[in-house]
């Protein structure tokens, strides 16, 4: 039924791990910053520039700095800001790799762009927030004091360009096909649910 997996995910949810752990499971492809990294070789864009460029809404002071070719493409004469053009060149990546073989994709706003495929499972996993806080400090070394604000301004963060790429409102669980709690369900249920429905005919 399903050939491919978008999944949006709260900081902190597991997402991440959940979508690795699918990709093995199933023995397909895993796309997910790999796809952010491909763009920005495509526009030469120097790597320093990467995770700003791509995470950054209309209005900072880092998007507007980007509408300067930094690194652009000399290929690619139109006045559109770097970020735009990062973004435009990511969904080209995912349409075009989809088109090649069974997927899972992490990020990337993919949930939008392929929303129309009726092949697409499209994922949002969320958490409760002291379960996001304390995987947060185990898995990316955060510390304690330091964890809830950094919780906070991921979040902004990522709703800002979720909200800024796609119309959307980040978080609208009516978006998706399936809603997956990792705090209560546990990330091994989520990753045998998310399995079974891409093996399922």
């Amino acid at each position: 039924m399903y050939k491919i997996i978008t999944m949006e995910r709260e900081f902190g949810s597991g997402g991440n791990e959940i979508g690795r752990r699918v990709a093995k499971k199933l023995g397909i492809e895993l796309y997910d910053r790999n796809i952010l990294v491909e763009a920005a070789k495509r526009l030469n864009i120097p790597p320093i520039y990467i995770g700003d460029l791509e995470e950054t809404a209309p209005g900072s002071i880092i998007f507007n700095l980007s509408k300067t070719a930094i690194g652009g493409s000399k290929k690619d004469n139109t006045n559109l800001p770097m970020s735009e053009k990062l973004f435009l060149e990511e969904k080209k990546i995912i349409e075009e790799n989809v088109e090649k073989h069974d997927c899972v994709i992490v990020g990337r706003c993919a949930s939008f762009i392929l929303y129309d495929r009726e092949d697409c499972l499209k994922v949002f996993i969320h958490a409760d927030r002291d379960y996001r806080i304390r995987r947060a400090v185990q898995t990316e070394n955060i510390a304690p004091a330091e964890a809830e604000d950094f919780l906070r301004k991921s979040d902004k963060r990522r709703s800002n360009f979720y909200n800024t790429h796609t119309g959307w409102k980040w978080g609208d669980m009516s978006r998706f096909d399936l809603c997956l709690n990792s705090s209560s369900l546990g990330l091994d249920a989520c990753v045998d649910i998310l399995a079974g429905m891409m093996q399922k005919k």
